[in-house]
């Protein structure tokens, strides 16, 4: 009987049963952290065995993941640019404050 251990949804990869995402036990991983550490010390919400799935689940499926790693990390960065974009902050307070106005 195959067990599921990762799920994918429009949010991204997730370890099944909880709200942990793949990514984060995946970059525990890639950081050198042992199955061991990362369930017991990052996320004790998991089993070893949910750890040890959710490692298997990336390493069979390697290039998929780590191109979605990837296009995480460009979302991130592209997110991070726009945050420090004083124009952007700008425009975002001038609307809060229309907004409270209007309230």
């Amino acid at each position: 009987m195959d067990k599921q251990y990762v799920e994918q949804s429009d949010q991204g990869y997730r370890i099944t049963g909880s709200r942990v995402a793949l990514d984060s036990v995946i970059l525990a991983f890639l950081d050198g952290y042992s199955p061991e550490t990362i369930a017991a010390e990052c996320f004790p919400v998991l089993s070893l065995e949910q750890v040890y799935g959710a490692i298997t689940y990336y390493l069979a499926n390697r290039r998929q993941i780590d191109a979605y790693l990837q296009q995480q990390d460009a979302e991130d960065e592209a997110f991070h640019r726009t945050v420090r974009d004083p124009g952007f902050s700008r425009k975002l307070a001038k609307a809060r404050r229309e907004l409270q106005l209007a309230s």
